[in-house]
């Protein structure tokens, strides 16, 4: 029903690497880090570099082979959007010259959020609203980092990723699983510099065995149930795009869920975990490597920050 027609993302120019890490944290070394987390350098925003600023420029590469004047449907997914109104996708409509008689929304979801997009495409798809969406996923998370914080450091890097998610009826009509579990909101949080707690600077707080717990719990029930909806077997997946959240996470999650390594996609060394904006631009380095061909299905999951998750299958 629904295809994914075009993806592209932007990485800011700023490169952190693990050297760079180790130099400010000598108890800690390059290689350690990468054999923990599986990443050797991130990128990260300019101090003036905003989640609307990438996503432009996702955007403007993503046009320079889709026109423009199709999309009739904007979704931004943010957790660091550039004012708390308007709306970031009202600006973003603006900004790229597109018509005004399209729809734009912003939505406020972590490393679900790429999932979540494409169920709401697929929504305003099947009720007749839109054909051809533009789903904007993008972040800006090294902005609430403490520079103390080594840890969150080597992990999070900045992206956006845009893709274009059209009405196609000669593909299949995949179901999509959706949860939460709002008890663990307190895990992944920026508590400062909203209303609860507004004058003081925001800053992301993770209780990292806590998140690792809540995936290895969650995420192979999440990953039977979407298959069951779909009826299909775990041998009908030609691939498997997680949210990259970390390769020790991936990998163990990959073992428990016995998929097999060469149906499993990993790809976040010169990235990191760009939250929102990790499953496509895991799709679109899957793509160039010629991971995915034409008629793969290929199973996407979303899992953290909310506690929020999300699965689906998409159809190449």
């Amino acid at each position: 029903m629904i295809n994914i027609a075009a993806i592209e993302y932007y990485l800011p120019k700023n490169i952190l690497t693990n050297e760079d890490i180790a130099n400010e944290f000598p108890e800690w070394n390059a290689e350690k880090i990468k054999s923990k987390i599986g990443v050797e350098s991130r990128h990260f925003a300019d101090e003036s570099q905003t989640a609307l600023d990438l996503a432009f420029e996702a955007c403007e590469k993503l046009f320079e082979n889709y026109d423009k004047s199709k999309i009739d449907f904007i979704l931004f997914c943010t957790q660091s959007p550039d004012y708390f109104l308007p709306t970031t996708a009202c600006i973003l409509q603006d900004k790229l010259g597109l018509q005004k008689n399209i729809g734009a929304l912003d939505f406020n979801l972590g490393c679900s959020g790429f999932v979540y997009g494409l169920t709401l495409a697929k929504g305003l798809i099947s009720i007749g609203l839109a054909k051809n969406i533009l789903l904007v996923t993008s972040d800006t998370y090294t902005k609430f980092l403490d520079k103390n914080d080594k840890s969150n450091r080597s992990i999070f890097g900045d992206g956006a990723a845009v893709s274009v998610i059209e009405k196609d009826d000669s593909k299949a009509d995949f179901q999509y699983v959706v949860g939460t579990d709002g008890a663990g909101y307190n895990n992944l949080i920026v508590e400062n510099g909203a209303s609860r707690n507004a004058s003081e600077k925001p800053v992301l707080f993770m209780k990292g065995p806590k998140i690792f717990t809540f995936a290895l719990e969650n995420i192979p029930a999440l990953i039977s149930e979407t298959l069951e909806k779909n009826k299909l077997r775990l041998e009908d997946i030609d691939l498997f795009v997680f949210h990259q959240a970390s390769s020790y996470m991936l990998n163990y999650l990959k073992n428990l869920c016995n998929i097999p390594d060469e149906k499993f996609f990993l790809d976040m060394k010169d990235i990191g975990n760009t939250v929102s904006a990790s499953i496509p631009i895991a799709l679109k380095l899957a793509l160039n490597q010629g991971k995915i061909k034409e008629g793969f299905k290929v199973m996407v999951a979303g899992f953290g920050v909310g506690y929020s998750w999300g699965a689906g299958i998409l159809e190449f």
